[in-house]
């Protein structure tokens, strides 16, 4: 039985009893019985009190092993954020340092381009003077052959 069975027992006995007139609720109750009831409370008492101790532990222990699970779940999806975090940032750099060699790369391109077209026109031009002294050289050593022929079949030079 236990202590709350005991308890109501006792209730029980307590208004069954009969009660002494104009005693202000004073009532008569067989001791005998009221011994065995007590006895009882203090058999079951222990075992009670031990199983709601048991259950606090367990109640505590509960609690305990919840809070452990919350903070690693807690502790790993701070790990998986910082991970975002520097992926993340390492994705940004990557564009960064890509955009960064992108604008080197057009303007080493730009620069390139234009010593070129400098170099090209440079070569042209010395092939533009070397063409055209030999043009003139070659215009020079045409008229000096045509003044030899005319000189030489009698006409004179103009």
């Amino acid at each position: 039985m236990s202590v709350e069975e005991v308890i109501d027992q006792l209730d029980e006995l307590v208004e069954s009893a009969f009660s002494f007139p104009l005693s202000n609720g004073k009532v008569l109750v067989d001791a005998e019985n009221i011994r065995r009831l007590l006895d009882d409370i203090r058999l079951n008492l222990p075992k009670d009190i031990r199983q709601a101790e048991r259950i606090v532990a367990d109640r505590t222990q509960i609690i305990e092993n919840a809070r452990k699970e919350a903070d690693s779940i807690v502790h790993v999806a701070e790990e998986r954020a910082r991970a975002m975090v520097a992926k993340d940032e390492i994705v940004r750099q990557a564009q960064e340092k890509a955009n960064d060699l992108l604008t080197q790369t057009r303007t080493k391109s730009v620069e390139v381009r234009k010593a070129a077209n400098e170099y090209v026109d440079d070569l042209m031009q010395r092939a533009d003077e070397s063409v055209s002294v030999a043009l003139s050289e070659l215009r020079k050593a045409r008229q000096n052959i045509k003044a030899s022929q005319r000189l030489g079949d009698g006409t004179k030079p103009h």
